[in-house]
């Protein structure tokens, strides 16, 4: 049951967080703003885009980024402005315990959690696609680097195309084989000269194509030189398509489909996408670890008062926001187990919070 006290500390922490966030959201929409003012001349995007969809999508992405650190920083303003006013002694001379003052603070920052577990999962993805795709579209910003060449993919765990070149354009390809392996040894090949995309689900034309097959020693061929065949295959035009930072522009469901799409045929390249699912997930719980932080860094009054108390924590804030960063990377390579990487830096910082708690003014 919330007393008097808590619902103080929750208007407190809540009020200044969401007044941190509209001054922080007013600089970085100028920023943006003054720095794309000549694209946004220069393209035929209209005011109505730029107002009602850039700016709001925009301005999601930067509190995706920052709403950890925002946390901390309110945090630490008004626990400071607490301190110096003698509230917190007021408070534990009153028989309050120090674990008893985290309450309040542990609602709040579980309040903001929950919304940016919300944000991560769907809301900042959706954003980041309407973004993307209006910049896309006015800035001539081709996203799309998937290859077109000597492209290797797995449709299937024993199941191997390889396509010498696919033209997007009109989804056909050239030089297509299709290879099927059972206990490592190719027992299918089918080869086409040219192929072309149909239509749902997955249906391939092939031109010119010969089938190889084998069992043992025996091998049986069919020449279908100056034939077509009309064929299922695991592979769709999207496949060839792989668009710059996609991982951020897909809610979480569409994610999960896709890992387990990439799984069921065998392939190798989905180490981003693991990544980006289960930051979606680490990351929001930062905002309870840096709550805790704030409080024991803020609840002491020291000489110098706020300024170095919010010194120390744009401080620690940006070393999160480095180690974060630098876990992505290390998780994005294939020495490290994806979940150990993207849960490190919590575990380093909920060492500090303990430190820091134990250590904090009783």
């Amino acid at each position: 049951m919330l007393k008097k006290l808590d619902w103080y500390i929750i208007k407190k922490f809540l009020g200044t967080f969401f007044f941190t966030v509209l001054i922080f959201t007013l600089v970085s929409d100028i920023i943006d703003v003054s720095e794309k003012i000549e694209r946004f001349v220069k393209s035929d995007i209209s005011r109505n885009e730029i107002l009602f969809v850039y700016l709001p999508t925009f301005t999601i992405f930067i509190l995706g980024l920052l709403w950890p650190m925002l946390t901390l920083i309110a945090v630490i303003f008004f626990t400071s402005r607490m301190a110096n006013n003698s509230e917190i002694i007021s408070i534990l001379n009153a028989g309050v315990s120090f674990r008893r003052l985290l309450r309040p603070y542990l609602v709040a920052a579980g309040f903001l959690t929950l919304i940016y577990l919300i944000g991560t999962h769907y809301v900042i993805p959706w954003s980041n696609e309407r973004r993307l795709e209006l910049e896309q579209t006015y800035f001539n910003d081709n996203r799309d680097e998937g290859r077109t060449s000597n492209v290797h993919m797995f449709v299937a765990p024993d199941t191997k195309v390889f396509v010498g070149f696919y033209r997007k354009r009109d989804s056909t390809a050239r030089d297509f084989r299709l290879e099927q392996f059972r206990n490592n040894e190719l027992v299918y090949l089918l080869k086409a000269k040219h192929a072309e995309w149909v239509d749902y689900p997955d249906q391939w034309r092939l031109h010119n194509y010969e089938v190889r097959t084998f069992d043992g020693a025996e091998e049986t061929f069919f020449d279908g030189r100056g034939l077509k065949l009309d064929t299922t295959i695991n592979l769709q035009p999207d496949d060839f398509v792989d668009l710059r930072n996609q991982q951020i522009m897909m809610t979480t469901p569409e994610l999960a489909a896709l890992l387990r799409k990439q799984r069921s045929r065998g392939a190798g390249n989905i180490r981003k996408y693991e990544v980006e699912l289960i930051r979606r997930t680490a990351e929001p719980f930062t905002v309870l670890i840096l709550t805790l932080i704030g409080v024991a860094m803020a609840s002491r009054k020291v000489r110098g008062g706020m300024g170095v108390h919010l010194a120390a924590g744009i401080f620690i804030g940006a070393l999160y926001v480095f180690i974060s960063r630098f876990a992505s990377t290390i998780s994005t390579g294939p020495g490290t187990p994806v979940v150990i990487g993207m849960w490190a830096p919590n575990v380093i910082f909920t060492v500090l919070a303990i430190y820091l708690i134990l250590r904090a003014q009783k």
